[in-house]
């Protein structure tokens, strides 16, 4: 039996502004988006497996959210890591389209990684084979 990553989340300061962003720069799609009072459930995949694990645009309404991913972002460190096929050519892409990355890309022995600005309070790293 093994264990499956189904869904996964990152706090966001805006549900409306995150999704814009992870739909239109980078290129995921809306799963489910369900009304729950003043938030939603809000989930994205990849298109290239709508059926697999979602990330869910979780609101930072927990008192402790606001000051976990501030820290995060203080110290550098990615909330997410999302594979691409050429982080160069990404990289490339979505300057182009006004992203702003806190890393360029970055040889780490067998990958290169990137770091950009979700513009929703977290910082999200991109890697892929060297």
């Amino acid at each position: 039996m093994s264990i499956r990553i189904n869904l996964t989340s990152v706090f966001v300061d805006d549900q409306s502004k995150a999704l814009d962003f992870y739909t239109e720069k980078l290129g995921f799609v809306t799963k489910h988006d369900v009304p729950l009072g003043e938030f939603r459930w809000l989930t994205v995949v990849s298109p290239d497996a709508p059926d697999g694990p979602e990330l869910l645009l979780e609101p930072d309404q927990h008192p402790a959210a606001k000051t976990f991913t501030a820290a995060l972002v203080d110290d550098g460190i990615p909330a997410a890591s999302f594979a691409v096929d050429d982080v160069r050519g990404s990289h490339a892409r979505l300057v182009s389209e006004g992203v702003r990355f806190t890393q360029e890309p970055t040889e780490m022995g067998p990958v290169i990684t990137a770091v950009l600005d979700d513009t929703c309070g977290n910082l999200i790293q991109l890697s892929s084979p060297a």
